[in-house]
């Protein structure tokens, strides 16, 4: 195996050539974690924003970017007790997915989705973490309801499309071309709103007879959010996970007082390896079903090599991806 690995590091706060590729010792897995031998890693807005220097690591985690992998058990730690040398998995980490070999708790890995490649495999764990966990947990999406998700070709929307249409869900999404709003409702959306020639609240507003989204999931931010709660239903939620077009803009709190909103939000990141492991638990027993029967499935956009993570940065900055950038690391 070797001493040393080859990874991708951030030289310094800065655009996407900052990631250079670089020398790091293989990480020794704790007695609770799993060591991987990455082959695939998936490229998240996250890293993008730790590349910039504005979403530094939690305390202990690696300073190489990368939140999700999928790849094969080297090492199984001594208080391990599923994954053994050999398993093929995917997993959810910390950060250090821009390498060869990363450490993850056992409790953020999970088993490779049936008839899924590797590459597909790794687009897997950062979306549909993030969308159980602010869809259905925090916003409480329910059969029947009204779902109104922005960004529907990023790999959070095309993840939220499929979820949130299997599970009973009418859905409506936004995207910038009419080309994404094709695909969103290939994806199952029943309303693709084009927001660069239509008002989303006001078609939102249409297809439901006045009444409005009952779950919304944002992550524009900035204008977005006074507009969000005039799209919302009575007792509408609306699930903050980023801020696009930035955090800070005036809003009447009228319309959260009289539809009785609830406004919220949440980041993965820094989350406890017992939050992550229930998580992944609820997951493998509500969504990996629907994985290993095709019923939902990773929508891909481009595979880079390792050596070459600015260009996938490049890419998703473009806005012009849909669906799950990939680093091809094995």
């Amino acid at each position: 195996m070797g001493e040393m690995m080859r990874a991708v590091e951030i030289v310094e706060p800065g655009g996407p050539r900052v990631l250079q590729p670089c020398e790091r010792p293989i990480p020794v897995p704790r007695p609770s974690e799993i060591l991987i031998e990455v082959k695939a890693a998936g490229i998240n807005r996250p890293d993008v924003i730790q590349r910039e220097g504005r979403y530094p690591p939690p305390k202990g985690a690696s300073d190489l970017p990368g939140l999700e992998v999928s790849g094969v058990v080297k090492v199984a730690g001594a208080e391990t007790k599923r994954f053994r040398p050999g398993d093929k998995v995917c997993a959810l980490t910390n950060g250090g997915g821009y390498a060869q070999f990363v450490a993850v708790d056992e409790g953020a890995v999970l088993p490779v989705p049936t008839g899924f490649t590797l590459t597909q495999a790794a687009a897997v764990p950062e979306n549909h973490f993030t969308v159980w966990h602010n869809v259905f947990q925090r916003g409480g999406l329910k059969e029947a309801e009204t779902f109104l998700l922005h960004g529907g070709t990023s790999g959070i929307g095309t993840t939220a499309i499929q979820l949130a249409k299997a599970l009973g869900a009418t859905v409506f999404a936004t995207a910038g071309t009419d080309e994404k709003c094709d695909l969103c409702r290939m994806l199952g959306a029943d309303l693709a709103i084009n927001y660069r020639t239509q008002d989303f609240v006001a078609a939102v507003k249409s297809a439901t007879d006045g009444a409005g989204a009952n779950v919304i999931l944002d992550m524009v931010g900035g204008d977005y959010i006074p507009r969000n709660h005039s799209a919302a239903a009575v007792d509408g939620r609306i699930v903050q996970i980023a801020f696009l077009q930035g955090a800070r803009v005036e809003v009447d709190f009228t319309k959260v007082m009289v539809k009785r909103l609830v406004h919220t939000g949440s980041t993965l990141r820094p989350r406890s390896t017992k939050f992550k492991a229930e998580l992944a638990t609820e997951l493998e027993r509500q969504v990996w079903p629907l994985l290993n029967s095709g019923k939902v499935t990773p929508i891909m956009d481009m595979i880079f090599p390792l050596d070459e993570a600015w260009r996938a940065h490049e890419r998703m900055e473009s806005g012009d991806h849909i669906g799950k950038i990939m680093l091809d690391v094995g």
